[in-house]
């Protein structure tokens, strides 16, 4: 085997030289999968947003759109591809904030107004279009954490207080009027932010991110039926460190990124680890293995958004750099099993 030189870039530092070993491989870059641009977001384009899912419908809410934090919320009907602003989110205008929905309800919570790291929590009424407040996150202020929700229980775990955490925390929305929160097992992998999670077959994958010493390329999945110390479990790593030739073109690690499911697979696009990313990745959930894809087809970003609408994968937003003042507003959709043709993303 030959050896080579990877470079890794480790966040705010500097670039460190691993030496590996080069293996076989016969995977070439993929033109598998199409992207289709859609309605343009009607709001200030932004990054760092909350989105979630409610039946066919997407919702954008809070941001950072270069100049200032947002609280306006935003409905996309997936059917007839239109925008509709709603109720505006009565708390703190905040970026960097994670959220989840239940049945026909969104909540969010955390984030950083630019000078707090929040812990207070909302829910929003897709039926009435309106705001509540809920018992405060039960964990640290912080930002850059993932949410989701299984089997009616929200969850929120990782994230920075000043600190890369990895800790999980449960909201029951039924006990009490204002929910509760409990604190479960912690993550089993390294601490970090700017992670991405999504959930199959009430299941919950936790994916990138960044901590201390830079990306981390471990993949943990959380199953809330097992006890405490068996909850959680580590699936393969999405780097180049097997002696096998399913990992030889990894290119995976990141933060913030998006993920979303659609069809039995779940898909990683967008990001950054020292440039800014539109690579797209599908993870098979059968055999734990990662697939390059089409590129996403608008400019290379990071802190976009993402939803998954009736197995339709959407993907919106964002910024062209950590320091840019220029918040993106486009929004796009994809389809895996397409070939890919440029001149139908116009």
């Amino acid at each position: 085997m030959k050896a080579k030189t990877l470079l890794i870039w480790l966040t705010g530092f500097s670039t460190l030289a691993i030496t590996s070993c080069t293996k076989s491989s016969d995977d070439d870059d993929s033109t598998e999968g199409n992207w289709i641009l859609r309605s343009s977001f009607e709001g200030y384009g932004r990054s760092e947003a909350v989105s979630f899912s409610i039946g066919n419908k997407g919702y954008i809410v809070t941001g950072y759109d270069g100049s200032k934090r947002l609280k306006d919320l935003w409905q996309y009907d997936a059917e007839y591809n239109f925008w509709q602003q709603k109720a505006e989110f009565p708390g703190t205008a905040r970026h960097a904030a994670t959220g989840f929905s239940i049945d026909t309800k969104g909540y969010i919570g955390t984030g950083s107004d630019g000078y707090n790291k929040l812990k207070d929590f909302w829910e929003y009424d897709s039926q009435g279009d309106t705001w509540t407040q809920k018992a405060d996150f039960g964990g640290s202020g912080r930002y850059s954490a993932v949410g989701f929700s299984i089997n009616g229980k929200g969850y929120i775990t990782t994230g920075y207080d000043g600190n890369y955490l990895k800790d999980l925390w449960e909201f029951d929305p039924t006990a009490g009027a204002s929910g509760t929160w409990t604190q479960r097992v912690s993550m089993s992998g390294e601490k970090r932010s700017g992670a991405v999670a999504f959930v199959y077959n009430n299941k919950a994958y936790v994916v990138t991110g960044v901590y201390s010493g830079g990306t981390v390329n471990d993949f943990n999945v959380f199953d809330p039926t097992q006890p405490e110390g068996q909850a959680w479990t580590q699936l393969r790593k999405i780097s180049n460190v097997s002696d096998e030739s399913y990992d030889d073109d990894y290119a995976i690690v990141r933060s913030k990124a998006v993920a979303f499911v659609m069809n039995g697979k779940a898909y990683i696009a967008t990001g950054q680890n020292g440039g800014v990313y539109k690579d797209t990745w599908e993870y098979d959930f059968a055999t734990d293995t990662w697939k390059s894809k089409t590129p996403f087809e608008g400019a290379a970003r990071l802190g976009a958004s993402a939803f998954s609408l009736n197995n339709r994968g959407f993907v919106l937003l964002g910024a062209t750099s950590s320091s840019s003042t220029t918040a993106l507003e486009d929004i796009r959709e994809f389809f895996p099993s397409e070939e890919y043709n440029e001149n139908e993303d116009q």
